[in-house]
């Protein structure tokens, strides 16, 4: 790839033509082995159950990616086993060495950019700039946390000393891991979601229980072979696959896990939650649980800019990402003529088998997102207006995947689908008389993880100051309210969205997986 081109969500429109030559090279070699049968990773060997799963492509539900193992608790209770055995010797190594096998992690996640990239598409149906961003930013997610390890030393800090007479004291605070570390992992971002905050727990110390959703088990598996070969110990870090009721369960119901980390529900994080507070003693729990994102459009913004930015946010992945553009609020003056640049550029946008390069929209996950599409569009279409698409595709190249169109649907705001995360390529969208009335909507939900907003400087600083949202935009074209990266924008939510305050790829992650000690030396 080019030296020049730095692969972000942000830069990923305008590509090399070396990165399309790879990726097709990439998923060549990917399509020839598909079908193969893939162990869990428990103390650095393969381990197989006598339950097993085919794991499915949304594009073309015929072709089988591998079959996994459908793990249980039995399998939960070996995989903390290993991370628990393991935990004394990577906790007490050098943070500095820590730092070093990480990056070399991170090199190997790069390495096979290309590959995991490809497996990728065809597993969660992701465009292949999407894809590649995917595994771009878990490599970043990794090195960044190494760097925040470095820039604070360790988290160790000298304190004031006593002032004793006649003995010398020191106080030093030290931040130090829990123990063994459960990353249970959502669909739509398998790598980075994963690979984040396991790289999180690992740098600080903490052995690490990969969990991913059973829709994605391959592109887990393949990122797990990545810590095994580039020198993590074994048992440091552990991959387990099954069903979120039983495997899934059994693992965040074990007392020997020592903190969590959960990306996917609102309901399901929160009973984890709710779970911890009634155990034995409080566990860090973090949580990313969703949003219902807003753009605000102000009569004064840049309407080419923000149908681009909007469009892009609504259905990358097929709406299928919590930070997804899921409420459009315009102010009336340029209402129609907004609305009108969005359906038409919703309108070309191309649908199908996302790993062509034309490509921008594959297939939603599963059937049971399928369903709920079709229940949604109806329901829309009750109470509201579909402006543009509310169907699903099913014939031609279509007929063997779970395809959807875009959906643009002007719909009352007090109906009930304003509140909910759908997590779909649908977008509802309303007019106000004035930003106020546009804030109070943007607002009044459950949730507070991204936003987005269009207009005026001085409009702008007014939106940062109202806004409840963990990331905000303003005037951005490569995406009204997606589009983090670590070291740029990293990324959580406020309310409903998350438990900690504190964003993932960011200054203040990393304390999030270590507790605390102070150390008095008195001679």
């Amino acid at each position: 790839m080019a030296e020049y081109f730095k692969l972000t969500y942000a830069t990923m429109f305008n590509p090399p033509e070396e990165l399309h030559t790879r990726f097709e090279a990439a998923l060549a070699k990917v399509k020839a082995g598909l079908g193969q049968e893939y162990g869990m990773l428990i103390g650095g060997k393969n381990h197989f159950s006598a339950g097993k799963f085919e794991d499915r492509s949304p594009v073309n539900t015929d072709w089988v990616l591998g079959i996994f193992q459908k793990g249980a608790e039995q399998d939960a209770q070996l995989a903390l086993a290993a991370a628990r055995k393991a935990f004394p010797g990577w906790s007490k190594m050098k943070w500095q060495d820590r730092v070093s096998r990480l990056r070399k992690a991170a090199d190997m996640i790069d390495a096979r950019l290309f590959e995991i990239a490809a497996a990728m598409a065809l597993e969660v149906g992701k465009n292949r700039m999407e894809a590649l961003g995917d595994v771009a930013e878990t490599a970043d997610l990794i090195r960044y946390a190494c760097y925040q390890m470095e820039k604070n030393d360790g988290y160790l800090v000298e304190m004031g000393r006593d002032p004793l007479v006649g003995y010398t004291a020191t106080n030093h605070s030290i931040l130090r891991p829990y123990g063994v570390w459960l990353v249970i992992s959502p669909f739509n971002f398998p790598a980075a979601l994963t690979g984040g905050p396991a790289g999180a727990a690992l740098v600080t110390g903490n052995t690490v229980v990969m969990k991913p959703a059973t829709d994605t088990p391959w592109v887990v598996r393949l990122l797990a072979e990545c810590f095994r070969d580039a020198g993590i110990p074994d048992g440091v870090v552990n991959y387990v696959t099954g069903p979120g009721r039983t495997l899934g369960q059994a693992l965040i119901e074990s007392p020997e896990i020592d903190g969590v980390t959960f990306t996917g529900s609102f309901d399901v994080g929160m009973k984890i939650y709710r779970d911890y507070a009634d155990s034995r003693w409080i566990r860090p729990t973090i949580l990313e649980l969703g949003g219902k994102n807003p753009a605000i459009v102000s009569r004064n913004a840049d309407l080419e800019r923000a149908a681009i930015g909007i469009v892009r946010s609504a259905f990358g992945l097929q709406g299928q990402k919590c930070s997804a553009c899921s409420r459009v609020i315009i102010e009336e003056p340029v209402y129609d003529q907004l609305v009108a640049s969005l359906v038409e550029l919703t309108n070309k946008l191309s649908i199908g088998d996302p790993t062509d390069r034309k490509v921008y929209l594959g297939p939603v996950i599963n059937k049971s997102s399928y369903h709920d599409y079709q229940n949604f569009v109806t329901e829309i279409a009750q109470a509201g207006r579909i402006l543009t698409g509310g169907k699903v595709l099913a014939d031609g190249n279509y007929a063997k995947g779970y395809f959807c169109a875009p959906t643009l649907a002007e719909l009352p705001i007090s109906h009930r689908l304003w509140q909910y995360e759908m997590f779909l390529p649908i977008s509802t969208i309303t007019k106000v008389q004035n930003l106020d009335q546009a804030m109070q909507i943007a607002n009044h939900v459950e949730y507070g993880l991204t936003a987005g907003f269009y207009g005026s400087p001085e409009e702008t600083d007014w939106f940062y100051d109202r806004i409840e949202a963990g990331v905000t935009y303003s005037n951005r074209p490569q995406g009204a309210t997606t589009g983090a990266w670590p070291g740029f924008q990293p990324f959580g939510g406020w309310k409903g969205s998350g438990s900690t305050g504190k964003n993932a790829g960011g200054h203040y992650y990393l304390p999030l997986y270590m507790r605390e000690q102070i150390q008095t030396r008195v001679k």
